[in-house]
């Protein structure tokens, strides 16, 4: 079938739904919505016999859901209803929670049920379980519906009983620092993570509080900014204290919390870690290191998946120091949500907020990044692994495959590719990485097509080296058990001798030092030359400026040579 994807944000759901649609043999288009004439010109240009709606913040236009069936993927159980549903839950505290597939009528929410998925919820962000229980939940209930519809006999049913539940209002997510427990404040912080954040104050400043994690040890007076970590701050509450990672000051941009308030945190005394790699068991920690059997795993993370000038030269430093450690597999195992999303924009952004030059802390950045893939692809002691729990996009994705071996979870999806970013070129050594796993034609349309790759796809094309089912626990598990195997092989020493081999050969061929500086003089042109299309996107990114159109290779629809006659 055509299908026409109507959203808000290409964001990683309607990635997942893109592309198992197309798995499945549908011809899909996107288009953002911006406006009602917008949504009803793509619906006449497009002609679909079918609309999803994976992430909208408003209603589709009547004059669309009048005519032809619209499917909206809400993400909560069936019967309820509104704008809030998982902060609601999240809140809640709801053993259960869902997503319902229903069709677009009058009354938002409010029409037949066309399939439902349940799963059991978990003590995370709402940004957490989007992407691991709301994500696969949508999906399989999206290509159940789309069954239904194609098969034609399905009748959609309304709930037998529905609740409106209204926008949550910063009222409701309201922090009593000298009353609320821990549990407490880091479920409303968790409530409102990725957006909007929990209104507040840190040192008299409003600001908004985002990225919680708990504390097992530090107490203080409720409220008290007890300590700082790296980029995030300890908060003392009513019964013991949280870190704060990251905030959004009053008419600025969201940032890691040390950033936000750098000169505010100079009283703030620093509590480093008692052993600065290894995984700790009752505080905050952004990167820690694993080891047995032979198998060291390094875990790092990064908000969202980006990484600072400062958090890859740490990252690179706990990366040495893991490479000199008596074993021969080395995993890295990245967050639990995202692995990398490669150099932080927000950071970025924030150096041009502060007098100084966003392209000079862009050129940073991105050494800082190359920096580290170059020390894992010239690691000559141990078999590298990146083992990708967690979505990846970006230089990311080129950091997981400076890795001998890249490991997929199932569910993960990749963006491998920069030309989204203001046309940026990339680095991260993907102009060596990248042909020798797919091909030079491989490359190329990779890059030129700037499409989302499941697991599975990037397995196919060769650009991966496994996909793993399950869950992010049970991917972990498999990987620790896998790498166990292998480390204690008896050969993993003439294994290791064999990819030295090769490398060498790499080496002698092109040096690795060829291939980026010829990466970065096309970033330097990227960062300080006269198209600022980088720097302009880059801008609208952090500020969420909202979409003026759909890019064309996401609506082929607007593609003159894709519409039929």
């Amino acid at each position: 079938m055509r299908i026409l994807l109507i959203t808000h944000a290409y964001n990683s759901l309607t990635q997942r739904i893109d592309a198992q649609l197309q798995l499945q043999g549908h011809d899909t288009s996107v288009e953002f919505d911006i406006s009602e004439s917008v949504t009803e010109e793509a619906v006449a240009l497009f002609k679909p016999d079918l609309i999803i709606a994976p992430y909208l913040r408003r209603a589709i236009p009547e004059a669309v859901w009048s005519r032809q069936v619209c499917l909206i993927v809400h993400p909560g159980i069936e019967g309820d209803r509104g704008p809030s549903a998982l902060d609601w839950a999240v809140t809640h505290q709801v053993a259960e929670w869902g997503v319902t597939v229903l069709q677009a009528q009058s009354d938002m929410d409010a029409g037949p049920v066309w399939a439902s998925v349940r799963f059991p919820m978990r003590a995370a962000s709402k940004g957490s379980l989007y992407r691991h229980e709301v994500t696969p939940a949508a999906v399989d209930a999206v290509l159940l519906a789309v069954d239904r519809f194609k098969a034609g006999n399905f009748k959609p049913q309304r709930p037998a009983s529905s609740q409106w539940q209204p926008l949550m209002r910063q009222a409701d997510r309201a922090i009593d620092w000298q009353r609320d427990d821990s549990a407490t404040v880091l479920r409303k912080i968790r409530a409102g993570d990725g957006f909007p954040g929990v209104a507040d104050s840190l040192f008299g400043q409003p600001c908004h509080l985002f990225d919680a994690w708990p504390e097992g040890n530090l107490r203080g007076a409720p409220g008290q900014v007890m300590a700082r970590r790296q980029t995030a701050l300890c908060r003392a509450t009513a019964d013991g204290a949280v870190w704060i990672g990251h905030v959004k000051r009053t008419g600025s941009i969201k940032l890691p919390a040390t950033l936000a308030f750098a000169s505010e945190c100079l009283e703030v005394p620093e509590v480093p870690l008692a052993d600065l790699w290894r995984a700790p068991t009752s505080t905050w920690q952004d990167i820690a290191y694993e080891e047995a059997d032979g198998v060291g795993t390094l875990f790092f993370e990064f908000y969202n998946g980006a990484m600072s000038t400062r958090q890859c030269e740490r990252l690179r430093d706990a990366l040495v120091w893991a490479q000199q450690r008596p074993t021969t597999v080395l995993v890295l195992a990245g967050g639990h949500d995202f692995w990398s999303n490669g150099i932080h924009l927000n950071v970025i952004e924030a150096a041009s907020i502060r007098g100084g030059s966003a392209a000079d802390e862009s050129w940073h950045n991105i050494n800082a990044m190359n920096d580290l893939a170059l020390e894992l692809l010239t690691n000559q002691r141990q078999i590298t692994i990146a083992a990708v729990a967690g979505n990846t996009g970006a230089g990311g994705c080129f950091l997981a495959r400076a890795a001998d071996l890249m490991w997929l979870r199932q569910a993960v999806v990749q963006n491998p590719h920069y030309k989204n970013m203001g046309n940026l070129y990339g680095s991260e050594y993907w102009t060596y990485s990248l042909p020798r796993r797919v091909g030079m034609e491989g490359a190329k349309a990779i890059m030129h097509n700037r499409q989302p790759l499941t697991a599975a796809q990037a397995l196919a094309i060769g650009l991966a080296d496994a996909c793993l089912p399950g869950d992010v626990a049970a991917f972990r598990q498999a990987v620790a058990d896998d790498a166990r195997k292998r480390a204690l092989a008896p050969d993993i020493q003439a294994q290791i001798a064999i990819k030295n081999k090769a490398k060498q050969c790499d080496e002698q061929a092109k040096p690795l030092a060829a291939y980026r500086a010829q990466e970065m003089e096309h970033m330097q042109r990227n960062f300080y030359g006269f198209d600022p299309s980088y720097h302009v996107a880059r801008h609208h990114f952090v500020y969420k400026t909202l979409p003026s159109w759909t890019p064309r290779h996401l609506a082929r629809h607007r593609d003159l040579s894709a519409r039929q006659p």
